[in-house]
């Protein structure tokens, strides 16, 4: 199967542009990037996909057993480079694709150039001298729901992702999105990134880094951002006025021109 059809990657922007891959994170899909990549299409070659079991990725190359770890959809991630032939990659990856990232770079070194963590949380339990945002009974209740209910589940998960109660069109939109996943993929992908621990994988991130970090994410709080920013050696913080877990949708602008001053530096 070509990764081109089973990832659904299109590709734009300035063809010999330096490479900027947008990963989208748990129960979202491509179309989550649609206010910020194309400000990048006029001086980068821009590259969008969903990850397998995600938006209109082809269902039937789901492996249960190769998703049943981060790593599978980092392999993915290197798959699609290859077969692109990208070299010196800006990957942009918000939420649990920044982890997916920080994997795709350890397993490619040579095929990135840079890496913009949106949200990332590498550990989303709490434990003793580590702050996650969620107890083990959180999480525990978190994938009960998801197991008995999948849609009741996704319109309560949505607005406490999303924040911004005063704009409810993106709560609704994060809602169909989570709607739209298949209920298994789902159990699955989000047991993979909620009880997931990539914190030692961190210190070898050897790609310049920026980490985005969003004011009031109940998702990937604020001393998680510090604390990835504390373990990727030489990366760069930046406070987000924009709240909740999607700066990219509440708040593309200022998404964007982060990225861009992080670039230019």
């Amino acid at each position: 199967m070509s990764t081109i059809m089973r990832n659904r990657v299109r590709v734009s922007g300035i063809p010999n542009g330096r490479p900027m891959v947008f990963a989208h994170g748990f129960g979202c899909d491509q179309e989550m990037w649609r206010f910020v990549a194309p400000d990048f299409e006029v001086d980068h070659r821009v590259v969008l996909f969903d990850h397998v079991g995600s938006g209109r990725s082809d269902l039937s190359a789901y492996d249960p057993q190769k998703y049943a770890s981060l790593r599978g959809y980092a392999a993915d991630l290197v798959e699609i480079c290859r077969e692109l032939e990208l070299t010196d990659v800006v990957l942009v990856a918000h939420s649990v694709s920044a982890m997916i990232g920080v994997l795709a770079a350890e397993q490619a070194p040579e095929l990135f150039g840079a890496l913009v963590m949106v949200g990332p949380n590498p550990r989303y339990v709490d434990e003793e001298g580590y702050t996650g945002g969620f107890s083990r009974a959180d999480i525990a209740g978190l994938l009960e729901q998801l197991d008995s209910n999948h849609l009741g589940w996704s319109a309560a998960l949505a607005p406490v992702v999303m924040g911004n109660p005063d704009r409810p069109e993106l709560t609704e939109e994060l809602t169909n999105s989570f709607c739209r996943t298949d209920p298994e993929i789902a159990r699955q992908f989000a047991r993979v990134t909620f009880l997931s621990d990539n914190r030692t994988d961190l210190p070898g991130v050897r790609l310049p880094t920026l980490v985005l970090q969003c004011s009031r994410d109940v998702i990937a709080p604020e001393p998680v951002g510090r604390y990835v920013h504390e373990q990727v050696p030489g990366s760069v913080f930046t406070q987000l006025a924009a709240t909740g877990h999607c700066p990219h949708l509440s708040a593309p602008e200022e998404t964007t021109a982060a990225i861009r001053a992080f670039l230019s530096r």
